[in-house]
């Protein structure tokens, strides 16, 4: 092994170890809460105040009232790898308290101005400590309360490249909201209070049921509908909630993993939760949970990663287990057939399929065409969709020179709100996707009909051409809404009274950091307090979309583990979700006039063989592979 410029191998300043361990440990204020939240537990705290300024990039002071330190103990409680929670290599394997490496304050002393002030009970003075960024200073008595109040200010002061890495002061109180939550649900018998630049946010009091947190972080309309689960194997035990499968998410943000009172990513945990699931949730989806796991602290490692999230279980397959047969189990025991929505603006018409299990087949539409084919053969020819050949103007391309275009619809500038569908594809008619008949696209008679009110058989003359609706349709909106946005004329409706969201703090920071742009699709948003967005106006094009669903899915989709927020990312999600939810739905019956309109509009747009996720609009089967499904080939 070489050095680099034949430089000499020396031990590093203790400084510059506690600053590369600070890379490890703290990326950003939220670390910071996480850390010290901690230790206030594992001193036994009942009542822990947090308070930020500015996202906590300028301040963050946590008081708790737990054991304290002893005066003669502050100087090593900023010294690395001093700690008071193992002793030995053995501990390791049976690590009981949330920290153990005894390097948190010690790394964050060392990027920041910091203070600790503490007084064990029945102590008569508190004591106290600075550091300056890593230079210590003398340590004096002082006057509190009992308990440990740790001050943090500036962080990153003396590292100006990490500090300048920081997201705006929203996204970093997001973030520290995020771990607060955690927190706070791990441990309901705790009282918690979050101020932000003087303002409460939080003021939870201790609680004996897990819902009243539930309630309070993600709103009565999810903590309603949880599902409690509760399950054994020998020495372990898993209890929380599950959501039903028709509350899912575009990711896996929504599952809140404990072990022995410590949030976790754990994959095989994450995969028994999928597989619980399967068959009962649309492909790509994700579910909702709240799982605790309690378990003896030495039949898991938790010092794996510096943060502590991940773990290591010795018996992998136990866990699986216990987490699939629990949730199972309890799904057997309840009809999760979905019920009817009510109340929203678009319920009926935004609802899926009536079974889960038929919304799984679009996307699997290969495998059902096969095993349909047969009842689709016998079926074309008598079905009441059937839509008989239109008698229609010629195409352009067959047009005297003279003869007028039909209006001048087919020009995007003479497009207007009015002109979109948004429940019907026979709102279309008279826009400038209606201009191409039916046979222009096919090319001769055309002979088309709806079955299981989601996928259109056409019958084209050489063969059978099977088409998803929404795929198609939602295509066919993508372009619209597309070009209507980059030409900035997207019109708005102002609401007389203003639709209220419920997320989560890290998702209206994001959702409110992005107002200006989201804006520019017809939205205005305003801020009401904790974790609630006021919608004042909505894009006149989606007039009937339910909007606090397309909002609350575009953040959740934008949430996504490791994806950097853009305003590329932005604008196509939004194009994504607002083509969705604009488009027929799967599920939705269609006249036969909707149907030739909508068929009459494949040819308009750039790639009618895709939707904009990238799922095929349809299967073509032909003359040739219908022959020899039924052996008529050499007949």
């Amino acid at each position: 092994m070489s050095t680099t410029l034949g430089a000499r191998i020396r031990q590093l300043d203790p400084q510059v170890i506690n600053k590369i361990a600070a890379g490890e440990v703290i990326e950003r204020p939220a670390s910071v809460v996480k850390e010290l939240l901690e230790n206030s537990i594992d001193a036994l705290a009942t009542r822990i105040d947090v308070d930020l300024v500015e996202g906590g990039t300028e301040l963050i002071r946590i008081a708790d009232d737990g054991e304290g330190i002893h005066p003669d103990d502050l100087l090593l409680a900023v010294s690395s790898h001093a700690t008071s929670k193992i002793v030995s290599d053995a501990d390791l394997f049976s690590v009981k308290t949330m920290g153990f490496r005894g390097e948190a304050l010690a790394s964050i002393a060392s990027v920041s101005r910091f203070r600790i002030r503490s007084r064990q009970p029945g102590a008569d003075t508190a004591s106290e400590i600075i550091v300056d960024c890593g230079r210590v200073e003398e340590i004096h008595p002082s006057s509190g309360p009992a308990g440990t109040l740790i001050e943090v200010r500036q962080l990153f002061a003396n590292t100006p490249v990490r500090r300048k890495f920081l997201k705006t002061k929203g996204t970093e109180f997001g973030h520290v909201t995020e771990q607060f939550t955690r927190i706070a649900l791990a441990n309901p018998n705790l009282h918690l209070t979050l101020r932000h630049n003087g303002k409460s946010v939080y003021e939870l009091p201790a609680a004996h049921d897990l819902r009243e947190r539930l309630r309070t972080f993600f709103g009565d309309e999810l903590a309603g509908q949880l599902i409690p689960v509760d399950g054994r194997i020998e020495d372990l035990r898993l209890w929380g909630f599950v959501a039903h499968p028709g509350q899912s998410r575009p990711n896996r943000k929504g599952q809140h993993l404990f072990l022995n009172g410590r949030w976790i990513q754990d994959r095989t945990m994450q995969a028994a939760l999928g597989e619980a699931y399967r068959g009962l949730m649309m492909v790509g989806r994700y579910p909702l949970a709240f799982l605790f796991l309690e378990m003896p602290t030495d039949e898991v490692d938790v010092n794996v990663h510096p943060c502590k999230w991940e773990v290591r279980f010795r018996d992998t397959q136990q866990i699986f287990r216990l987490v699939l047969s629990t949730i199972r189990n309890r799904f057997l025991e309840m009809n999760l057939t979905p019920e009817f929505l009510t109340g929203g603006p678009a319920a009926s018409k935004e609802s899926p399929l009536s079974h889960p299990e038929e919304r799984q087949r679009r996307f699997e539409l290969a495998e059902w065409a096969r095993q349909e084919l047969d009842q689709a053969v016998r079926t074309i020819g008598h079905a009441p969709q059937m839509v008989p050949p239109a008698e229609l103007p010629p195409p352009a391309s067959q047009r005297a020179p003279d003869a007028p275009a039909r209006e001048s619809l087919s020009s995007p500038a003479a497009w207007s709100s009015q002109d979109v569908l948004i429940a019907s594809p026979g709102a279309i008619a008279e826009s400038a996707f209606a201009a191409a008949p039916v046979r222009e696209y096919l090319g001769g008679s055309v002979r088309a009909m709806q079955i299981l009110d989601c996928y259109l058989v056409v019958d084209d003359g050489h063969g059978l051409t099977i088409i998803d609706q929404h795929a198609l349709h939602e295509r066919i909106m993508y372009e619209y809404l597309r070009r209507r946005v980059l030409s900035g004329s997207v019109e708005s409706q102002k609401l007389l009274l203003p639709l209220s969201i419920e997320l989560s703090p890290a998702e209206t920071a994001m959702l409110l950091e992005q107002r200006e742009l989201l804006g520019q699709f017809g939205y205005g948003l305003e801020e009401f307090g904790k974790n609630t967005v006021l919608v004042t106006r909505y894009p006149v094009m989606m007039s009937k979309a339910d909007h606090p669903r397309v909002l609350r899915d575009l953040v959740q989709d934008l949430d996504a583990p490791g994806r950097k927020l853009s305003r590329r990312d932005l604008l196509d999600a939004m194009l994504h979700m607002m083509s969705c939810k604009a488009a027929v739905k799967a599920g939705q019956r269609l006249s036969p006039e909707e149907i030739e309109s909508l068929l009459s509009q494949r040819h308009l747009i750039d790639d009618a063989h895709h939707c904009p996720h990238g799922r095929p609009t349809a299967l073509v089967l032909t003359r040739e592979q219908l022959d020899r499904q039924f052996g008529r080939l050499g007949a």
